[in-house]
């Protein structure tokens, strides 16, 4: 049986969408943490997503397992927000980065939590699973 959540904490690769203020798609694969039914993406304030998410707030994603047999993926359309108080981005940043990094003192674990000055916050409106 196909379990949306715990297919959503496992899987390590979101693709998400976001409109640029021209009404252009950017789709970039992110790192990402879901949690409390809202995903969490850490980036930069600068970065091409955050800039759109705070131009449009409507975003969509899809995870997917791949190309083989049986196929799982979840899609959905949902609103984004950005937060930027220090103190919850790191702590956030931090956990998503914790899933990929055994630890944090790793050098690319440092770079990328010191990078990161932003989370995205999805909170979806619909979702869609599939399963083959």
């Amino acid at each position: 049986m196909f379990s949306r959540e715990k297919f959503l904490k496992k899987q390590k690769v979101l693709r998400l969408a976001t409109i640029d203020k021209k009404g252009n798609p950017h789709l970039v694969p992110v790192w990402y943490r879901y949690s409390a039914k809202k995903f969490y993406i850490g980036t930069s304030s600068k970065s091409q997503k955050a800039r759109n998410v705070k131009a449009n707030k409507t975003v969509c994603f899809c995870v997917d397992d791949g190309i083989w047999h049986p196929i799982y993926g979840v899609m959905g359309v949902g609103k984004a927000k950005l937060i930027l108080e220090n103190v919850r981005v790191k702590r956030i940043a931090s956990a998503i980065l914790l899933r990929y990094f055994k630890n944090l003192n790793v050098k690319s674990a440092k770079e990328l939590l010191e990078q990161t000055d932003c989370i995205i916050e999805i909170t979806p409106k619909k979702i869609t699973s599939w399963q083959y």
